[in-house]
């Protein structure tokens, strides 16, 4: 839907702030708490406990996340669920967002409406109080700034650091292919994260949002590469249907394109590995894939390393790079 009024359709240019404000609220229903814990003082309060504060932050903006062929439910629903997938990859609970909104005159309500109400339900589905924000004009720019809290899910928060040598590499769902309309649909792995961070035997752990290629050597120690077993790879459906279109590799697109909003982890080896991958089986349906390991690795030597049938991908792990 394209999100400019073209004519004369009722746009930001007919509304104050107060006004646009009002109209955000109701947009939003029950999703938003009264003041001062919601939208209406200039700072919302969160009931404070003793467990640690998690706090991340995602923007979708128009002509890079979404564009005029994706519905403005959509584009909502992608900016929470992709923050939501930062906290269920330390393994914590959403509590309370913040959105700000920067955009130009000709922006139209109905579009407006269809987003700020389909954030409602959003924020319902996910057990999230949307509790506050910020407005701001442009000249053309159309973006949409959410701010996410979340708590420990159980007694311990995971992060990227903690990887050792030996350790073996897993990582759920499917990679690449991701604009053929996962990067709209993906359903965050909250569950998952929080399943993964009560085990002992998980050392680290993140999620892959611009491409394996990228995110993987965030995981790793140092002096250490991954070695990752290319017939291993969980090659999406969708990474085959685009590769028939581009020529480029299903394996490229698995490793290289981005948005797959999966959890990528290190467990320790042997039994451990093993008990995890036969209890996940019991509690989940979500793929789980094995795809390598953690070696020592001299200074000269690559962070990862394809082993198996690559299609010459080795030159080219690179990854979604966004000023690139």
């Amino acid at each position: 839907m394209n999100p400019f009024a073209g004519g004369s359709e009722p746009c930001l240019a007919g509304c104050t702030e107060a006004d646009l404000l009002g109209r955000i609220r109701r947009w939003l229903g029950a999703a938003c708490p009264p003041p001062p814990h919601g939208i209406g003082d200039d700072a919302a309060i969160i009931p404070a406990n003793r467990r640690s504060l998690v706090l991340t932050t995602d923007p979708v903006i128009h002509g890079r996340h979404f564009d005029a062929s994706v519905t403005p439910a959509q584009a909502a629903a992608k900016l929470l669920r992709r923050n939501l997938s930062d906290l269920a990859a330390m393994g914590a609970r959403p509590e309370a967002a913040l959105v700000s909104l920067a955009a130009p005159p000709q922006l139209r309500l109905d579009w407006l409406e269809g987003f700020y109400r389909a954030l409602g339900r959003e924020c319902r589905r996910w057990a999230v109080d949307l509790v506050g924000g910020d407005l701001s004009g442009t000249d053309g720019f159309l973006g949409a700034f959410l701010t996410l809290t979340g708590r420990p899910a159980g007694r311990r928060l995971l992060t990227r650091s903690g990887a050792r040598e030996g350790d073996w590499i897993y990582v759920t769902g499917d990679l690449g292919g991701s604009l053929g309309g996962h990067h709209l649909s993906f359903k965050p792995r909250l569950e998952e994260g929080a399943w993964l961070a009560a085990r002992r035997s998980v050392h680290a752990m993140l999620d892959v949002s611009d491409g394996l290629g990228k995110d993987l050597p965030a995981l790793l120690p140092a002096a250490c590469r991954a070695v990752v077993d290319a017939s291993a790879l969980p090659v999406a459906l969708a990474a085959h249907r685009q590769a028939a279109r581009d020529r480029r590799s299903p394996l490229d697109h698995a490793v290289n394109d981005g948005e797959d909003y999966e959890l990528l982890f290190a467990v320790a080896p042997g039994a451990a590995a093993r008990r995890l991958e036969s209890a996940w089986a019991k509690a989940f349906t979500t793929r789980l894939s094995r795809i390598g390991r953690i070696e020592a690795a001299g200074r000269s030597d690559p962070r990862i390393v394809i082993a198996g049938e690559t299609d010459g991908l080795e030159s080219a792990l690179h990854g979604y790079d966004h000023f690139g």
